[in-house]
């Protein structure tokens, strides 16, 4: 094992106090949040079909946990828009591997397309999950 004598005298890797958060920073990090705020909407999903599945007494004694009051439908607003953010990301993500669009300006405008495109699809799609 040897010292490293150059410890204090290394550079200091770029930190958030030295970047300014960009449309691109913030997209990344949605993208990875996103993932996995969709794993839990899906294991939601999971129990509301295996209690729909046990009948309809554990369907209504579970339905109560899932849909009864007013912090639930956040958390069901909160998955739709995870999961549209993170299939819009993906469709980014498919448009790069193609080389298409990958001059920062364009890429910018792909992050906010991605911003926006996620807010319309959840309202739309939280419009017509209430309507049904």
């Amino acid at each position: 094992m040897t010292a490293d004598v150059n410890r204090g005298n290394r550079p200091r890797s770029p930190h958030l106090q030295i970047y300014r958060p960009h449309i691109l920073m913030i997209s990344s990090i949605l993208i990875r949040i996103t993932g996995n705020g969709s794993t839990v909407g899906m294991l939601l999903v999971l129990w509301w079909l295996l209690a729909a599945a046990g009948g309809p007494e554990v369907y209504a004694a579970h339905s109560k946990w899932l849909f009864g009051w007013w912090l639930a439908y956040i958390v069901w607003f909160g998955v739709i828009w995870a999961l549209w953010y993170h299939m819009l990301g993906g469709i980014r993500h498919l448009i790069w591997d193609e080389a298409i669009g990958l001059e920062l300006e364009t890429a910018e405008k792909l992050g906010w397309l991605i911003v926006i495109g996620s807010v319309l699809g959840t309202v739309v799609t939280s419009v017509i999950l209430l309507i049904v």
